[in-house]
């Protein structure tokens, strides 16, 4: 069987890799319109972390809990390290610590509760909401996103069995009879026996206009902080209304402290530049002059945005297929994919290697959307 993956991104560099260790598998082709892996994926940052606690769900914290040993196995995979457990505290209303921790604990996950006492004893630098609680887990960590990526595109490139193709723009991907049908922006086609679409914010240019019209694009503003407390973890729950976080580089790292808030995430017609407007910037700095004593805008060392796609009804990621299975894309990336890249990875490769496929605990992604062929549900 011959696979082509289009999108350098982090699904789709997994992708690639799951359908090299799948069997009955002869050639896997990644396509990507820049390098690879894509410096302007949303998947392509320094610092991304991994969690499991989803406040109020418990079936996607279950879901998460697995995402630690999915990283793991990644870097014993490719042969490198850039996956750092080093915790993620959330806060909460004290009184939701109880209920919270027994969801995590019942997932397998290593957590605790937090008092009020204890964060601020703790984390003194930090002004958390008042009466607030945390749940710490101690099996989270940070990934070094832009380290894996290239560390799993190097692997990728060193598999006798796989070509890779930078710089190579797709404009369309249809199907005909026997596979998928990649066409390019110089007017060239490639066929494949399955084609795997994973372009991330760039997905609504290739899916059928069914998918494409219940996908909503989004831009997230960042900021990156040079001060930071050595050996902390990622920080959740904060602001008057929770909705702030802080994600530090792990120790021996000189990546910057990220600092963003879900008050700096709208909607957006299209895709443009990474520049923060001036007026995000400002409503972020205001964020965490509030949420960190002592916060210095000039310690702010840059500021950009990213994009993703998110299905509409849902707010989350969307798998579709077409063609009789010859075509599978991973339209809508969501807020969430880069954690949950392993198990999507699997998911993907599964289904199109003709596996039974292996769940993920992500509804859209263990119940993709089927449509006869393209622009026909």
């Amino acid at each position: 069987m011959r696979i082509t993956v289009v999108g350098g991104g982090v699904v789709g560099l997994l992708t690639a890799v799951e359908c090299v260790r799948a069997p009955g598998v002869s050639r896997v082709e990644l396509v990507d319109a820049g390098p690879i892996p894509s410096p302007t994926a949303t998947s392509n940052d320094r610092l991304r972390v991994v969690r499991a606690l989803h406040r109020g769900e418990p079936a996607l914290t279950a879901a998460a809990a697995q995402a630690h040993a999915g990283w793991l196995e990644v870097e014993s995979v490719v042969g490198s390290r850039f996956y750092h457990p080093a915790g993620a505290l959330t806060a909460m209303p004290e009184q939701n610590v109880a209920a919270e921790l027994a969801v995590l604990t019942t997932a397998g996950a290593r957590a605790w509760g937090l008092s009020p006492t204890d964060l601020t004893g703790r984390y003194p630098w930090i002004r958390f909401p008042p009466g607030s609680g945390a749940v710490l887990e101690a099996t989270a960590g940070v990934v070094l996103a832009d380290h894996a990526l290239v560390a799993v595109a190097r692997w990728l490139g060193n598999r006798p069995q796989v070509r890779l193709h930078p710089h190579q723009r797709v404009v369309e991907v249809t199907q005909h009879d026997a596979g998928g049908v990649i066409r390019f922006a110089d007017g060239t086609t490639r066929t494949a026996d399955r084609v795997i679409v994973a372009t991330g914010p760039w997905s609504r240019e290739l899916v059928p206009a069914a998918v494409a019209a219940d996908l909503t694009l989004y831009r997230q503003s960042v900021l990156s902080y040079r001060p930071q407390t050595s050996g902390m973890p990622a920080v959740l729950g904060l602001g008057p209304t929770g909705d702030a976080w802080l994600m530090p580089a792990p120790a021996h790292s000189d990546a910057s402290l990220r600092l963003s808030a879900a008050s700096a995430c709208r909607s957006a017609a299209a895709m443009t530049d990474r520049a923060t407007p001036e007026r995000w910037r400002e409503h972020l700095i205001g964020v965490f002059t509030d949420v960190l004593p002592g916060f210095d805008p000039a310690a702010v060392v840059d500021c950009f945005d990213g994009f993703y796609l998110s299905e509409r009804t849902r707010g989350g990621p969307l798998l579709a297929s077409y063609g009789a299975g010859a075509v599978w894309a991973y339209a809508a990336c969501g807020g969430m994919s880069f954690k949950f890249a392993p198990q999507i990875a699997r998911a993907i490769a599964d289904r199109a290697v003709g596996s039974t496929p292996r769940p993920t605990g992500l509804d859209a992604v263990d119940r993709p959307r089927f449509l006869a062929a393209a622009g026909k549900e």
